[in-house]
């Protein structure tokens, strides 16, 4: 425990209990399972997704046997479908080919298998564009959201935080595309709508040893397929970072690390792609575990809405061979 305040929103204390759940799903479902990519237009019709014998219950029980101690699903991806009945889009479960409310039935499994409930929202998204300047028509480093984009993914944050109850992390994918005033509004409507959530700003690629601008305001550093640093000035994740923040003046600030990577190699199900190894997934949890970060490994439901069984045994293989570390 350290006797140092921070200059963060949440408190160390709060941070820390965050901290020790140690080890959750990343949950990737939804248009891009059923199309074959992770990165699709944004022009599927919602019919699209049909999911024939999708069970949530299975993926938070999955989860729970497998040691782990929170789960975040992906609500909306860059596709644009949504996971759950938005009042502010016609491209949602509602008008697909299986209608399940997923954010309900995941937060609903949640509190029946003891899993802390995550949500996960992109950012980028290719069916609600809003004359946003996408990748694919500006370049990923001139990429942008409008005014107009903005205040539709503010609402429909909102759904999200205030229609399902208590959400115990908040994932926002590609803040970047935000912008500096467009990030600070929504970091600061999350934390008003439920301010005990931990909120997540994926700060992309990188070992943790520096907080990327276009991922700020946030209360974790996401290491997106990377491990936390073995080199340099320490042999661990340090979650205090000496910032200088526009508007505050330098401070300390406690930021935990969140290592999100992939039980195969494709965040979304596809058809034919390897596993990785036992070896490898064990390496991966422990050197997240030993160096003091947070693992948060994607699990993906196949198109049938179920986590496969090879993925369970791999699972279940990862849990006995870490022992007394899980």
């Amino acid at each position: 425990m350290h006797d140092k305040k921070g200059s963060q929103r949440l408190s160390v204390e709060r941070l820390q209990q965050w901290e020790a759940l140690g080890y959750g799903m990343f949950i990737h479902f939804g248009m891009s399972t059923f199309v074959g990519e992770e990165l699709p237009a944004g022009g599927f019709p919602a019919l699209r997704y049909a999911p024939d014998k999708l069970d949530v219950d299975q993926w938070v029980q999955v989860a729970r046997d497998a040691g782990m101690r929170y789960a975040v699903l992906c609500t909306k991806h860059v596709a644009g479908h949504c996971l759950w009945p938005s009042q502010h889009t016609d491209y949602h479960v509602g008008n697909s080919g299986n209608r399940t409310d997923v954010v309900e039935a995941f937060v609903a499994a949640c509190a029946k298998h003891g899993i802390l409930p995550g949500l996960y929202y992109c950012s980028w998204d290719n069916h609600h564009d809003f004359n946003s300047g996408l990748p694919s028509r500006v370049g990923w480093s001139n990429a942008y959201t409008t005014h107009e984009y903005r205040d539709f993914q503010m609402k429909q944050v909102k759904e999200l935080l205030t229609q399902y109850g208590p959400i115990a992390e908040m994932w926002i994918d590609i803040p970047a595309f935000l912008g500096v005033e467009g990030r600070l509004r929504q970091y600061a409507q999350i934390a008003s709508l439920q301010p005990d959530t931990v909120i997540m700003l994926n700060q992309g690629f990188g070992n943790g040893e520096k907080i990327n601008k276009d991922a700020w305001p946030t209360d974790l550093a996401a290491l997106e397929r990377s491990l936390p640093s073995n080199g340099g000035n320490h042999s661990y994740y340090n979650s205090w970072y000496q910032l200088d923040i526009p508007g505050h003046g330098p401070g300390e600030y406690y930021i935990p690390g969140e290592v999100c990577d992939t039980i195969g190699r494709e965040w979304f199900y596809k058809e034919g792609d390897p596993l990785r190894s036992d070896s490898e997934l064990l390496a991966m949890y422990l050197l997240c575990r030993t160096r003091g970060c947070n693992l948060l490994l994607d699990v993906p439901p196949d198109p049938h809405g179920l986590i496969p069984k090879e993925t369970i045994d791999a699972l279940m293989r990862l849990k006995r061979n870490a022992g007394t570390f899980s």
